[in-house]
């Protein structure tokens, strides 16, 4: 019981590596992609001191404050369309690169990723902006941060919209050494652990092929290599890509991973067993922000190990009482492959707030 819980928690994590798209160079219906031009020069950009490191931002728009918290392995820009719609309906919109990631700073030390550090960045942020309260949103790693934001600071967020991840509360297993155990040497994020193993082997292909290996997986569903192999020669290069990103997309973080490097990315992987260790003052604790829980249905996260049960569930709402579920049409990636109608979503729900 407990190893399957917190196994589900962890499945999570790897939900950006578990894409499965079929007929990837025809458009299906609803899956249009918007326009993102990467040059958009209507977003301003700035490195903001927080907590002890710089982050760089993309802000965009006035208003009530919105924040976007992007996963692994992604940036900033995975929330392009968010950032014009939200603007353009009267909310100031800022999305870091997380530390680690992109133009902000990449501490070397793996405790240096550990969700009180990540969390103190955006305090630190909303300090910066001379904001008491912000609405958030958060995808994948974004996700488990934003719900640690709310657990340790809900007094510093309005509302939450969440997509892809549901919150567990911290479970009695070890990550690491279960997984591995469950799994062997071959799982991704036991070969993440060792420092400087992923980065060297990542370094046999160039950073777009990397990029594409990991976000356009179409393979098993367990990012798990044969013995004596490297989770990055076990993947496959896709041959095409889906309608909701393109090349130019992808160059643009491939650019900014040649300059940072991944192992700012991989250190939040790193601190996992850190994490578990320093979260056991919280076990039992609920979160009580206004939340809205969107999830695509066809997230290979969402269909595996009881997630669907435990999100549809009353254990998920026992321990976040404000919940709303919504299951859309979609897999992982819904901020990029459902843009306009996640989108919406998240206008309803901030605007229905009181506190707008």
């Amino acid at each position: 019981m407990a190893v399957n819980l917190y196994f589900q928690r962890l499945r999570t994590i790897s939900d950006y590596m578990l894409n499965n798209f079929k007929d990837k160079e025809v458009a299906i219906p609803g899956t249009e992609r918007p326009e993102r031009k990467m040059g958009d020069d209507t977003i301003a950009h700035r490195r903001v001191r927080t907590n002890g490191v710089w982050l760089h931002v993309a802000e965009k728009g006035k208003g009530p404050l919105v924040l976007l918290i992007h996963g692994f392995p992604e940036l900033w820009s995975t929330w392009k369309y968010q950032i014009n719609r939200l603007a353009e309906q009267g909310y100031h919109v800022v999305a870091p690169d997380m530390r680690g990631y992109g133009d902000s700073d990449s501490p070397p030390d793996p405790a240096s990723y550990i969700v009180f550090h990540v969390v103190g960045d955006l305090i630190g942020l909303l300090d910066e902006l001379q904001e008491e309260q912000a609405f958030v949103v958060g995808h994948d790693l974004g996700a488990e941060v934003a719900w640690h934001l709310c657990l340790f600071r809900p007094d510093r967020v309005k509302a939450l919209v969440n997509l892809g991840v549901p919150y567990r509360p911290p479970a009695p297993v070890k990550p690491v050494p279960f997984l591995t155990r469950l799994f062997g040497e071959g799982f991704y994020i036991s070969q993440f652990q060792e420092k400087g193993r992923a980065e060297k082997s990542f370094s046999r292909y160039d950073t777009l092929t990397v990029l594409k290996k990991f976000l356009l997986v179409n393979g098993p569903d367990l990012l798990d290599a044969p013995p004596g192999v490297e989770i990055i020669d076990f993947l496959e290069t896709p041959s095409s890509l889906p309608p909701w990103i393109t090349e130019e997309e992808l160059q643009f973080s491939a650019s900014k991973y040649d300059k940072s490097g991944f192992t700012g990315a991989l250190n939040y992987y790193r601190a996992m067993d850190l994490n578990w260790e320093l979260l056991g003052p919280w076990k039992g604790a609920k979160i009580r922000v206004p939340t809205k829980l969107i999830v695509g249905d066809e997230d290979a996260g969402f269909q595996s190990f009881g997630t669907k049960d435990y999100i549809e569930g009353e254990e998920f709402r026992s321990i976040v009482p404000d919940i709303e579920v919504i299951i859309i049409e979609g897999h992982h990636f819904i901020q990029l492959e459902r843009a306009e109608q996640v989108t919406d979503e998240i206008i309803s729900f901030f605007g229905n707030r009181s506190l707008v």
